[in-house]
């Protein structure tokens, strides 16, 4: 791409991450820059309409919707992360917009106000993830040997959960082989790691505590128990 291509980026957006892999895996140069989504400046609200990241700058056009710069990037660029079959890719589609709605589950496991509210987040992520392990081949990817805009789609996904299993085992993942080996192999592909900064986790942490919700009360407890045992700790050894 001759053009300069420049990324608006957060760096806790899940959609985000799903461009800067796509573009990374076809070998795409690129500016990210980030922003406050809390203090939006007045430019960025001029190229976003719905003021939401990403938005892909291609010289002066502002493509915005993590969907729409995905298809872009497909019918613009080599290294195609799409299935060539009309019937595969429609399907591959349809999971990519599964994807979304898991992160808003997730959206409304991490912001619920209460311990109700909250169980009933959990019961639906976990249907949400037994119906992809139904489904996913996770050799190693979602359709076998060859990495898709699927895989780039649930890598941020499995990502929430590095940090959400350090608060506590809520067991939405449990009982998936497949989606662990998914996962894991997702973790350590080299587009995938580098779609975040080194400080991802703790801009995460810091996210849920603002929260003020039912997990971040579950999250200020976990962190109490490790400074307790921390301590404890100290004091068998002096």
């Amino acid at each position: 791409m001759a053009t300069p291509v420049k990324l608006v980026s957060h760096k806790l957006c899940p959609y985000v991450q799903r461009a800067v892999i796509a573009l990374s895996e076809k070998g795409v140069a690129f500016e990210r820059i980030d922003i406050d989504l809390a203090n939006k400046p007045d430019w960025f609200l001029k190229i976003s309409p719905l003021g939401k990241t990403p938005v892909l700058l291609v010289g002066d056009h502002a493509i915005f919707e993590s969907a729409v710069i995905l298809e872009y990037l497909e019918e613009t660029q080599a290294k195609p992360l799409h299935p060539a079959d009309p019937l595969v890719r429609a399907e591959h589609r349809a999971f990519i917009e599964f994807g979304s709605v898991v992160l808003n589950d997730i959206a409304g496991f991490y912001a619920a106000p209460d311990e109700a509210t909250f169980k009933t987040k959990v019961t639906q992520l976990e249907q949400r993830f037994a119906r992809l392990e139904a489904r996913v081949a996770a050799a190693p990817w979602f359709d076998g040997e060859r990495f898709s805009l699927v895989d780039a789609v649930f890598g941020p996904v499995f990502r929430y959960f590095d940090v959400f299993d350090g608060i506590a085992d809520f067991g939405i993942l449990a009982g998936k082989p497949k989606l662990a080996r998914w996962r894991q192999d997702l973790a350590v592909r080299p587009s995938i790691k580098s779609a975040v900064s080194a400080d991802y986790p703790a801009l995460l942490r810091d996210f849920i505590k603002r929260r003020k919700s039912w997990l971040s009360g579950l999250q200020a407890r976990a962190a109490a128990q490790v400074v307790a045992r921390m301590e404890r700790s100290v004091i068998r050894e002096s």
